[in-house]
């Protein structure tokens, strides 16, 4: 039996207190919780370029496309995706007037705005990409004149700019409905 006398119940509590607090850890600390922007990164040409993820609806690595006579250099074609016939559109040809070459790392970014089906033929996708808030700046002067009325911005990383590409401006310009020569 225990003599209360001797030690009395609180201060052995205080004592198991005091014993806790020494070997107990430290709470986690809340850490800043930053936001981030993601987006599928892409080159088109020597450009690194991000489009928002929602603007794409797939990405296809190779398509067989059938050419149409008659349609402008920077239209590819058309493909049969799935049983849906599908314009394959040359991005760097339509932009910057070069016909882009074929490589295994090209591919097509499928896109639909405003009743328009299309796929985007790009040099390469360089997978999803995750941009903070303080990243983001509105200044575009620094990118390609040709490409700047075509974003919303630009993210500069680790020494890097990625204009932010809009698809639905694409789609909203005159020319690039045009596609017959």
């Amino acid at each position: 039996m225990v003599d209360s006398t001797q030690n009395p119940p609180i201060l052995i509590l205080h004592e198991l207190d005091q014993r806790s607090r020494q070997h107990a850890h430290a709470l986690p600390q809340q850490i800043e919780v930053k936001t981030t922007r993601d987006g599928i990164g892409l080159r088109l040409g020597e450009v690194t370029l991000v489009v928002p993820m929602e603007q794409v609806k797939e990405i296809l690595t190779s398509v067989t496309v059938s050419r149409i006579p008659g349609a402008r250099e920077w239209v590819r074609g058309v493909a049969n995706v799935r049983g849906n016939l599908l314009p394959i559109l040359d991005l760097n040809g339509f932009i910057f007037g070069e016909t882009s070459r074929i490589t295994r790392h090209s591919r097509v970014l499928v896109m639909q705005h405003k009743g328009v089906a299309a796929g985007l033929m790009v040099s390469e996708v360089l997978g999803m990409r995750h941009f903070l808030e303080d990243e983001f700046s509105n200044d575009i002067s620094q990118m390609n004149t040709t490409l700047q009325p075509l974003l919303n911005g630009v993210f500069r990383q680790s020494g890097e700019a990625w204009g932010v590409f809009d698809i639905h401006k694409l789609v909203d310009l005159p020319e690039f409905m045009q596609v017959a020569a």
